[in-house]
């Protein structure tokens, strides 16, 4: 198997830490993460089984790192890719719009299904990591109701709403259905209607 060279151990931990980040990535593009076993996983990044439960003891915490990974990409990437002076709208569609791609990216079943594979302790810690981006959308609705742009609905409802009309499109988008872009045009105008401020 290949070696991962580090100048130190905690570095070699890392490097190794994120390759096996990376194998569950290419796994979950290839089969989906409901599919996923900690054998495929220690194969694909070129380590033993044994290796593999000295970073993560199971499954579950092993799709929890990775999730917190997705997450903190979803953020920064949000973040880098809008210019500051975005309007409520375009931060919306652009929220949509990652969100989309991270489905086509990192297939994965829908809550309840996740939630039984995972067990109800391990899909509430996972319902917290992938909080921040709730968290963005939020504070998207909170703005444009501020700035006139959407209707001044209550903020977690709606958002709630808006996920699951973007959880709307997984099937559809797994089974080569729809397109990221054609997904991304329906939803974001669904949205943008329901949010128009009434007369």
């Amino acid at each position: 198997m290949p070696k991962i060279s580090a100048p130190t151990i905690a570095a070699h931990r890392a490097q190794t830490r994120e390759r096996i980040l990376d194998a569950v990535a290419a796994l979950t593009r290839s089969q989906g993460i409901d599919e996923i076993s900690m054998t495929d996983v220690a194969a694909e990044a070129g380590i033993t089984r044994t290796a593999l439960y000295n970073y993560f003891p199971d499954k579950p915490a092993l799709l929890l790192a990775f999730t917190e990974q997705v997450t903190s990409g979803f953020v920064e990437r949000y973040r880098q890719e809008l210019p500051t002076d975005a309007t409520a709208s375009e931060r919306l569609s652009a929220f949509i719009r990652f969100q989309l791609e991270g489905i086509a990216e990192h297939p994965h079943p829908d809550a309840a299904e996740l939630g039984a594979s995972l067990g109800p302790d391990a899909y509430q810690a996972l319902a917290d990591h992938v909080a921040p981006m709730q968290a963005l959308l939020v504070g998207v609705l909170r703005e444009g109701a501020g700035t006139g742009e959407f209707a001044p609905l209550a903020e977690e409802p709606t958002a709630r709403l808006i996920l699951a009309l973007i959880g709307s499109q997984r099937v559809p988008l797994l089974r080569e259905e729809t397109t990221p872009e054609s997904a991304h045009e329906l939803v974001t105008a669904f949205t943008l209607a329901a949010l128009a401020p009434r007369a």
